[in-house]
């Protein structure tokens, strides 16, 4: 979700694409591991079923941040994200993936922050234009800021936006010209409605 460049690497004079050189977990639709995958043939071809998280990230007056996505992304470039996502490598916990991940694209560090937690799942796949594509397990981590203090990493992240969560929900018109990512937009409509699942079983979006 997180890195994904925009040269493919393809051709004779071509330098290798980075994701090439890294894995993520493949899982079944139960979230369970069933071994690695190469990070750039999971978001190719017809992709392979992998492990994902995003984060929501809240203001203390519950504004949500908004992060839009560097143009060089190869997938959902310059679209917004509700606030970041990206894989755990093997044997890293969803939440320890997401502390890393807020630090490294935001510089956001523990001490701003007391309540992270997993607050649903579903497995989505959608595919992006003719780049690509994402099949993914993803869970849903929310985490509020106690300081909003930020130092975002511009080689992900074009832009910030705070924008009041309900409002943002209750005014597609509005969100789809923001251009919301796939992953966002599922997360958002389930945890307003009502739908998440935090047992540790997962939903399922078409």
């Amino acid at each position: 979700m997180s890195t994904e460049n925009a040269d493919t690497g393809a051709g004779d004079d071509a330098e290798p694409h980075p994701n090439a050189a890294q894995d993520v977990v493949a899982v079944d639709g139960d979230d369970e591991p069933t071994g690695l995958a190469n990070r750039l043939d999971a978001h190719t071809g017809e992709g392979q079923r992998h492990r994902a998280f995003t984060a929501l990230v809240f203001d203390e007056d519950d504004r949500i941040l908004l992060a839009q996505r560097a143009a060089n992304k190869r997938l959902w470039d310059t679209c917004w994200d509700g606030t970041v996502a990206s894989h755990p490598i093997e044997g890293q916990s969803q939440v320890d993936a997401t502390e890393q991940r807020l630090e490294e694209e935001l510089g956001v560090t523990p001490d701003q922050y007391d309540d992270l937690r997993v607050t649903d799942r579903f497995e989505y796949k959608q595919r992006y234009e003719r780049e690509g594509l994402e099949w993914e397990v993803c869970a849903v981590l929310k985490v509020t800021l106690t300081d909003t203090d930020l130092d975002p990493d511009t080689e992900e992240i074009e832009g910030l936006l705070w924008a009041d969560y309900d409002l943002l929900y209750e005014n597609p018109e509005w969100y789809r010209q923001l251009r919301l990512c796939p992953w966002f937009e599922i997360a958002m409509r389930r945890d307003q409605e009502g739908n998440t699942v935090a047992d540790g079983s997962v939903g399922f979006e078409r």
